[in-house]
């Protein structure tokens, strides 16, 4: 029989906090129990999720994508970064949500909708996606990536998908920018992802305060790193970006178009 599918579009559903591990000093990875231990998320590769909660006196809404997939049957985990209040100038309050989750207690409950998105990653290399919401596939070899801080979820997820299927040849490039070397999310995981498929998932980083031995770029995405680190543009490659949206605007797009890449070959989370 189908497998009993946790998540409903149209309303918020409670997921239960079963598991709490700390990364590192800020980042954490919460692990929550579906409905019953048989049932799976049912969240379609590209897409993400809602998690809903009164803070404050406030309703704060953020999305989110799992590191785990459907594969994982009767809970999800999530991968998330603490920004904590006091820290940042420019954001006194710290993030709401990751906060409120980080002193959720084992036992405590959070509500999510979903599946939510414009993008469904087929698999082999066919991407559905939604453009003034009209459905169109496109088909591709090569996938860039281009992602920002926590940006790296939705793409993790397309990488891990790719290389589960054996049938999939698709070739990934990721570039992954933060501020330090220290902000970089799922590190362990891309590495090891790396090292194992040298010739199908190429890695780069660039940070904006680099520490003194970096082996890597400096500073915001530029025209010369999507040209040394994204695949050359062609019909059969696809660029994806997740970020903040100046990073997509002033960073990722304009670079993109440089390098030739039209709207029909890019596409933002």
């Amino acid at each position: 029989s189908a497998p009993k599918i946790a998540l409903d579009p149209k309303q918020k559903i409670p997921f239960v906090l079963t598991e709490k591990e700390v990364i590192t000093s800020d980042t954490r990875r919460f692990r929550f129990a579906l409905q019953t231990p048989e049932h799976i998320l049912g969240l379609p590769i590209g897409q993400h999720m809602y998690l809903s909660a009164m803070i404050g006196g406030q309703l704060v809404v953020r999305p989110y994508t799992p590191v785990t997939s459907d594969d994982e049957v009767g809970y999800f985990d999530l991968v998330i970064k603490v920004y904590a209040a006091g820290v940042h100038p420019k954001f006194p309050e710290g993030g709401k949500m990751s906060q409120y989750l980080d002193a959720l207690p084992i036992g405590g409950s959070i509500d999510v909708r979903g599946p939510s998105g414009k993008l469904t990653y087929l698999g082999k290399g066919r991407i559905n996606v939604k453009v003034n919401k009209v459905e169109e596939v496109r088909e591709c070899k090569k996938i860039g990536m281009m992602a920002g801080g926590t940006g790296i979820t939705p793409m993790l997820q397309v990488v891990r998908q790719i290389l589960k299927d054996p049938e999939d040849t698709t070739e990934m490039f990721l570039l992954f920018a933060n501020q330090t070397e220290n902000d970089i999310l799922l590190r362990e995981e891309l590495e090891e992802i790396s090292a194992k498929h040298p010739d199908r998932f190429h890695l780069w980083y660039t940070v904006d305060t680099p520490p003194q031995d970096w082996r890597y770029s400096a500073g915001f995405i530029d025209e010369a790193m999507v040209k040394r680190h994204m695949p050359p543009f062609g019909d059969d490659v696809q660029v994806f970006m997740c970020g903040p949206p100046p990073m997509i605007k002033f960073a990722c797009l304009p670079n993109l178009e440089k390098a030739g890449f039209t709207e029909k070959h890019t596409f933002a989370f």
